[in-house]
């Protein structure tokens, strides 16, 4: 044998040993996971659909985990500030963020520049519900369809406002997405959050909005209007109102995916299990009434799913960003 054969056998011998150590390791890790309290990021405020879902999620997770889950609102930059907690936090399973697909697949075309990059230092853990918004207006408003309420806003060029939970937000995309598509104009007033926009459309102080769900107790308490859906599909909910798609703005989809993120390098094994245990918590009946009650619906699946999703939705948002030169704030 030549002798310079036996160094590079040593460095073999090293590398698969390294690897064994490396695989035990992160087996003994899964075994004992979670040996401690998991922190859930919502980065968004309290009350949003974000919120709302992590909360429905956490208890069953907590049972089935059998470690306390904490929610921890960390709201900014149109989530940025939570993604960043996060994506900063030891990858170790105790972390995980709890986002709008619109962090991952919107942010970096709406931010020059990122703190962190959202699709390198988090990495998809599981969907938690597909999340549709909802046309509402003001019920002073003398539309009463959205036929009608189109051609109100063409008559009244800029005259009539529209809230959203921010600059970028899913809401304000689907509001512009409607602006270009109807060939109409009114002001965007952004928010911080939807629920103090949800506020001043009940107060009157604007006209309307893309509710994500946490306005509907108020359609049906007759204090907004349901005009239209922003999804391809009508909604389970009220399957009487149409899609804009029916009302003659074609392929119009405003549809996000929300879900679960953890720091990158976080162990695979890890990974599977809150994959697996979050699955089966959007398959029990609380978990989908309360979704539901948002007009939205569970979604459960694999981490490859979830991240397809994105990168499909990075692409629709990203073309819409760039044509209606939306910008952050």
């Amino acid at each position: 044998m030549p002798h310079h054969a036996l160094p590079w056998r040593r460095r073999l011998l090293f590398t698969a040993a390294c690897a064994l150590l490396a695989f035990a390791h992160a087996q003994a890790h899964a075994d004992t996971w979670p040996a401690k309290p998991i922190k859930v990021v919502v980065n968004f405020p309290p009350g949003g659909a974000a919120d709302q879902i992590a909360r429905a999620v956490s208890q069953p997770l907590q049972e089935a985990l059998k470690q306390p889950v904490v929610i921890e609102n960390r709201a900014g930059a149109n989530g940025n500030v939570g993604g960043e907690a996060v994506a900063r936090a030891p990858a170790d399973g105790y972390t995980l963020l709890m986002s709008s697909g619109g962090m991952v697949s919107v942010n970096p075309h709406l931010y020059s520049r990122m703190s962190f990059d959202p699709a390198k230092d988090l990495v998809p853990v599981a969907a938690a519900a597909r999340v549709l918004v909802f046309l509402v207006a003001r019920p002073a408003l003398p539309p009463t369809n959205v036929r009608e309420f189109i051609a109100y806003l063409k008559a009244n060029p800029g005259k009539l406002s529209y809230g959203s939970p921010g600059n970028g937000s899913s809401p304000h995309l689907a509001g512009e997405m409607f602006k270009s598509q109807a060939g109409v104009f009114a002001l965007h007033v952004p928010y911080r959050g939807a629920a103090p926009a949800l506020q001043d459309l009940l107060a009157g102080q604007i006209d309307y909005a893309f509710d994500p769900g946490i306005g509907l107790q108020q359609v049906r308490a007759g204090k907004l209007r349901l005009l239209a859906v922003g999804s391809p599909q009508r909604s389970p909910q009220f399957p009487d109102v149409p899609t804009l798609d029916e009302a003659g703005l074609r392929g119009f989809d405003a549809d996000t995916v929300f879900g679960f993120y953890a720091p990158a390098g976080t162990p695979p094994e890890v990974v599977a299990l809150l994959n697996a245990q979050i699955n089966r918590a959007l398959a029990l009946p609380a978990v989908k009434e309360r979704i539901a009650s948002l007009g939205g619906e569970a979604l459960p699946g694999s981490p490859a799913e979830f991240q397809r999703r994105a990168a499909a939705d990075s692409q629709r948002f990203g073309a819409l960003i760039r044509d209606r030169k939306i910008v952050a704030d």
